[in-house]
C-alpha cells in the first residue's frame, strides 16, 4: 500500500475510533434511575419523605399542592422544575399564569430543598425533589406507593409561553385534553387516572360560577346544587377570597375512587368532570375505576410513572439549582 493510502486508513481508523468513542460518551450520559443518589447522598430520598411528613402535620393542602405540582411542572415540555422559578423583570413565571391559578406552598419545597443542602450541598436536584415530594403527597392522602426514578438536573428558564399549548383547561373538550394528554405519552385510562385527582382537595368559586351563574347547568345533580351555591353566592367571585367547594365532600382528604361514583352521579364540579363521566372514550373507564379501586391506583401509578420521566435534563445537561426559585447565576 502505498504512503497516501496508508496515511488514507490512519485517517478514517482515527476517524472511526473518534465517532465510537463520541457514541460511547453519549450512552453512558447518566439518564434516569432507581435510587440515583445512593452514592452521592444516600439519606435524600428519606430527607424528602421526612420533611412531606411533617408539612403534612403542620399544613393538609401541602399534599394537594405536592400532587399539582407534578402535574404543572412534568406535563409542560419537560419535568425540570421550571414551574418553581419565580417571575423576572423580563419572563413571568409560570406559578403566575392564569393556568397556575390556585397553585400555591411553594416556600415548603424551599424548606425541604434547605434541609438537603445541609446534607448533601448541590446534590439534589429541584426537579427530584417537586416529583418526590409528589409521591409522598401521593401516599400521605392514602394513594398508592409509586416507584419513582431519579436523576434530573433543573432547567433555567420558564415556560409560560408554552402553557396554554401543554396544560387541558377545564373548559376544554374531552377532544382536546384526551389529545393534550396523548401528546406526552398518556393514553385514556391514564388520563381517567390522573383526574381522579380531583379525589382530594378543593375547587375554587372562580373555576365553577359559570355553572351556577346566570342560570345553572342542568346536568348538575340538583341535590349538589345548593351546596355548590352556598360555598359560591357570588356570581363574580374574588379571586384572593377564600370562597371554594370540596371536590368530594365525603372523603376530602383522602385520594380514592369516590371520585367516580361523584362524577357518575353527576356531582362533578368542573366541566372536564363531567365529560369524562358522559363521553363514551372515558366513561366506560370511569365505571370500571368507579368499582374497582386497585384499578384505578395500578393506572395512576402508571401515569405518574409516565409523567414524571417527561423528557427531562439529566446528565451534563441543566444545572443544580442552589434555590429552587432562581437559576444559578452563571459566572
Amino acid at each position: 500500500m502505498g504512503g497516501k493510502g496508508a496515511m488514507m486508513v490512519a485517517i478514517l481508523c482515527l476517524w472511526a475510533l473518534s465517532a465510537t468513542t463520541e457514541a460511547v460518551v453519549t450512552e453512558d450520559e447518566p439518564g434516569l434511575m432507581m435510587n440515583f443518589y445512593s452514592d452521592t447522598c444516600p439519606q435524600a430520598e428519606d430527607i424528602i419523605r421526612e420533611q412531606v411528613k411533617l408539612l403534612y402535620k403542620r399544613h393538609k393542602n401541602t399534599a394537594f399542592s405536592w400532587l399539582r405540582n407534578i402535574f404543572h411542572d412534568c406535563a409542560v415540555e419537560s419535568c425540570d422544575a421550571s414551574l418553581l422559578l419565580d417571575s423576572t423583570r423580563r419572563e413571568l413565571g409560570e406559578k403566575e399564569h392564569d393556568r397556575s391559578f390556585g397553585l400555591r406552598n411553594f416556600r415548603y419545597i424551599e424548606e425541604i430543598k434547605e434541609a438537603l443542602e445541609r446534607e448533601c450541598p448541590g446534590v439534589v436536584s429541584c426537579s427530584d425533589i417537586l416529583v418526590l415530594s409528589a409521591r409522598e403527597g401521593i401516599e400521605a392522602v392514602g394513594g398508592p406507593h409509586i416507584p419513582l426514578k431519579t436523576g434530573r438536573r433543573d432547567g433555567r428558564k420558564s415556560r409560560t409561553d408554552m402553557l396554554e399549548s401543554y396544560l387541558p383547561d377545564h373548559n376544554e373538550s374531552m377532544s382536546v385534553v384526551l389529545e393534550k394528554f396523548k401528546s406526552i405519552g398518556i393514553d385514556t385510562p391514564g388520563l381517567v387516572a390522573l383526574l381522579g385527582s380531583h379525589s382530594v382537595g378543593r375547587t375554587h368559586c372562580v373555576k365553577l360560577v359559570h355553572r351556577l351563574y346566570p342560570e345553572v347547568d342542568p346536568s348538575l345533580n340538583p341535590d349538589h346544587v345548593p351546596h355548590m351555591l352556598h360555598k359560591c353566592p357570588d356570581s363574580i367571585p374574588d379571586p384572593k377570597a377564600v370562597q371554594y367547594v370540596r371536590n368530594d365532600r365525603g372523603t376530602p382528604m383522602v385520594l380514592d375512587n369516590n371520585y367516580y361514583r361523584n362524577i357518575l352521579d353527576n356531582k362533578g364540579l368542573l366541566l372536564v368532570d363531567h365529560q369524562l363521566a358522559h363521553d363514551k372514550r372515558t366513561r366506560p373507564i370511569v365505571k370500571k375505576m368507579a368499582k374497582d379501586q386497585a384499578y384505578f391506583f395500578k393506572e395512576f401509578t402508571r401515569a405518574i410513572q409516565i409523567l414524571s420521566e417527561n423528557n427531562p435534563l439529566t446528565g451534563s445537561k441543566g444545572e443544580i439549582r442552589k434555590q429552587c426559585n432562581l437559576a444559578n447565576k452563571l459566572h
